[in-house]
């Protein structure tokens, strides 16, 4: 891995920065592909009970998608390329754009500094990659589509009453807190907090196309870098019966 992901451990919580500051932590080809790599790292780790994710500084958490290299943002969304069943927190301050707020979206929890902004411009751009969707099953619906359709910036306060973050701090200290609450999450049952996420995001939760045609990318990935796959593909160009182990 590069080191546009910064991965640090504060105990039982570990950290994952975007670490692009002079890019406005802008979501690049290697932050999605890094980014979920560490988060399949830490998912193994028995050790490492909840995750939190930030940006360097506290001038953006995230500009969103880079447009000068695009990424499959899909791969360091929570619940999506992220499969992790351990909880998420979001920490932010300043602008949270695009694709960075669909992953704030989707993460369990959200402490934000009092100047977080979110903003999806999607619609003033011309394009969309759909995740978003999700927004109307996690805040007030025509609150969700004043986001999406009229693409004007909210700010923290009328995003913590709205419901799309938890609580809002002081500049500088969204990490902080944030480690703090994973912190306190670590010392609840594991198999409790991931059930009860599984039961969220598997059945509660609504899923707009684009979540499914991700969660089938993961699928489609997984098998395709097993060594079942490999081993057929082998199998195929050396003619001959594969091995399967179901592995």
């Amino acid at each position: 891995m590069s080191d546009v992901v910064k991965v640090t451990r504060e105990g039982p919580v570990t950290v994952f920065t975007i670490n692009r500051p002079d890019k406005g932590n802008a979501i690049s080809r290697a932050v999605a592909l890094d980014m979920q790599a560490a988060f399949a790292e830490f998912d193994r780790d028995d050790a490492q009970h909840v995750a939190v994710i930030t940006g360097a500084g506290d001038k953006q958490f995230s500009a969103g998608a880079d447009v000068t290299d695009l990424p499959e943002l899909w791969r360091c969304i929570p619940t999506l390329g992220i499969t992790t069943e351990k909880p998420v927190i979001a920490a932010t301050s300043g602008w949270c754009v695009g694709g960075a707020m669909v992953m704030v979206t989707m993460a369990d929890l959200c402490i934000a500094s009092e100047t977080t902004k979110f903003y999806y411009p999607e619609a003033k751009l011309g394009f969309t990659g759909g995740i978003i969707s999700g927004l109307p099953g996690r805040i007030p619906h025509k609150i969700a589509m004043e986001i999406i359709m009229m693409c004007r910036p909210m700010e923290a306060q009328r995003a913590y009453e709205v419901g799309l973050i938890n609580k809002i701090v002081p500049v500088g200290k969204q990490v902080e807190e944030a480690v703090a609450w994973g912190q306190e999450l670590a010392t609840f049952a594991p198999l409790v907090l991931k059930t009860i996420k599984r039961f969220v995001t598997q059945t509660v939760l609504p899923k707009g196309p684009s979540e499914y045609m991700a969660h089938a990318m993961v699928d489609l990935e997984r098998v395709r870098l097993s060594e079942d796959g490999q081993e057929g593909a082998r199998a195929f160009k050396e003619k001959r019966t594969p091995k399967f182990k179901g592995k």
